[in-house]
């Protein structure tokens, strides 16, 4: 009996656009760099857990380096003192790189309209998702992961391969 089938051609053969290839890996393969500030970083903790399980999404190496992190997830109140390092931590982040701001306090300075907290990160950084709540929950924190997710998936990789991406130039802080 004689199926039509050749393994010489049919089985070593995959054929994608190598933008696929390339944002399928880097989608599954995003290694967040918490940046615990508030009480948003209690919830960020409990995705890592067993039941959240951020390790679902290939995202459980979770690096407190800079140089070996492609995800700031910035989780509760920023505050003028701390917005420098941060700033500095996420330009010694290789690229390509994304930024996550976790709960209203991160978006948009949350309750706090005070002369010391930073209204909203994207002052400072370009940010890529916005996940709301106070503090958001965990569920939230791994839905918008998934968004970055299908955002990587659909950038133009190889184009911007060897090209720094655009975003928010560096500001000084009042």
């Amino acid at each position: 009996m004689d199926y039509g089938y050749n393994s010489k051609v049919e089985g070593d053969v995959i054929v994608t656009r190598a933008d696929a290839a390339v944002n399928w890996v880097r989608s599954h393969s995003v290694w967040p760099m918490p940046m615990g500030l508030a009480c948003c970083a209690i919830e960020l903790m409990g995705s890592g857990g067993s039941r959240f399980d951020i390790s679902r999404f290939g995202m459980e190496v979770m690096r407190f380096s800079p140089r070996q992190a492609d995800c700031m997830v910035i989780a509760g109140t920023l505050t003028y003192k701390m917005a420098e390092t941060v700033r500095r931590l996420y330009d010694q982040m290789a690229e390509p790189k994304w930024v996550v701001a976790m709960g209203a306090c991160a978006s948009s300075g949350g309750l706090f309209r005070s002369y010391s907290t930073l209204q909203g990160v994207d002052r400072i950084l370009p940010v890529d998702v916005y996940i709301s709540g106070c503090p958001p929950k965990p569920e939230a924190l791994l839905d918008g992961m998934m968004l970055l997710q299908e955002k990587i998936r659909k950038e133009a990789s190889l184009r911007t391969l060897f090209k720094p991406r655009s975003g928010v130039e560096a500001q000084p802080i009042p």
